[in-house]
């Protein structure tokens, strides 16, 4: 699509908006021949603020993967409002480009070409920026810098692919799971350059399997599944939601068939119950208070125990909560 020149802009499109993403009743349906059309989205609703790391988590076909592809202009959206950076796509195109960075899960990469000849492409794509050679330190790669990149290794190349995304300078920067297959160094190099965007007040967008990443390093998260955010807010925030902040996770050695979910929300300290597969997780307030009474209570129902450990809640447990599967489930 053809964008409008750049020159006198109105105050509007130049000025810093106060939300980096806003996302109003946005539909995505792909029609299929002799089939039923697929509702990719169903009315998302989604607030990224300027300046913010923002997580967004679902399982496989929840529609999260749509929704980054909409906002990084890769998709249209069937129906709904999306604004980035206060612009929109089909209208203001060329500027969105030069003021987002992304990282895919899988980037291709030209394999003849060196990482620093590979990070001088992209720089070469925007209009300012800070110099390649900076941007190749920046995420580890400095000897590195002259091998091909057919010679690189998985976590090297995604690496390349963060630099590539940073080389503009980006006010927005889309990171699609950064640190899948990196060594745990290189695993806090990128969270460390995560935290440097947020200091400079830009916005990071991740996606990301990784739980404790999403606790570590996002202000907000948001879960999607079926096309729709079905939870929102700060990590601690959606933790607080089980009822209390240690999850009793255990399992029976004949399954769980004498077990009853409103019989163990009775069990004292027990505030909320959710069955993961055989295991039985309890979220409680006062473990020591909680431990003896389920002790009580499997011993009366005849159930016997063949695993139990006591833990902090965290985000995988909301998650399952909520969806009925963990994040890296490949099915519902």
């Amino acid at each position: 699509m053809s964008s409008p020149p750049t020159a006198s802009l109105p105050d509007s499109l130049t000025a810093p908006a106060r939300t980096a993403i806003e996302c109003h009743d946005v539909h995505k349906v792909y029609a299929q021949r002799r089939k039923e059309p697929v509702h990719a989205l169903r009315g998302l609703d989604l607030t990224v603020r300027t300046g913010e790391c923002f997580g967004l988590l679902g399982p496989n076909g929840a529609g999260k993967t749509t929704t980054v592809e909409i906002l990084e202009g890769l998709l249209e959206p069937t129906s709904g409002t999306v604004e980035v950076l206060g612009l929109q796509w089909g209208r203001h195109d060329a500027r969105l480009r030069q003021r987002i960075g992304i990282s895919l899960q899988e980037t291709r990469l030209e394999d003849k070409l060196t990482a620093l000849e590979t990070v001088r492409l992209f720089r070469s794509f925007y209009r300012s920026g800070p110099r390649p050679e900076e941007v190749v330190e920046r995420v580890g790669l400095t000897e590195k810098r002259r091998s091909y990149v057919e010679h690189l290794s998985g976590g090297q190349r995604q690496r390349l692919a963060v630099a590539c995304a940073l080389v503009g300078d980006p006010e927005l920067l889309f990171l699609d799971e950064p640190t899948t297959g990196l060594d745990p160094q290189a695993r806090r190099d990128v969270w460390e350059i995560i935290r440097d965007q947020r200091r400079r007040g830009r916005t990071v967008m991740v996606t990301t399997h990784y739980m404790d990443e999403a606790h570590r390093l996002c202000d907000r998260v948001a879960v999607v599944d079926h096309g729709r955010v079905i939870a929102l807010g700060t990590p601690d925030e959606l933790i607080h939601t089980l009822g209390g902040g240690h999850v009793i996770e255990f399992s029976l050695e004949n399954g769980r068939p004498a077990l009853d979910a409103a019989r163990l929300a009775q069990v004292a300290g027990v505030r909320t119950v959710t069955f993961d597969g055989p295991s039985v997780l309890l979220a409680v307030d006062e473990p020591h208070v909680a431990l003896p009474a389920l002790m009580r209570h499997l011993d009366q129902a005849g159930a016997p125990l063949q695993r139990l450990t006591t833990r902090h809640a965290s985000l995988e447990d909301v998650f399952v909560k909520l969806t009925g599967r963990h994040l890296r489930d490949d099915g519902g």
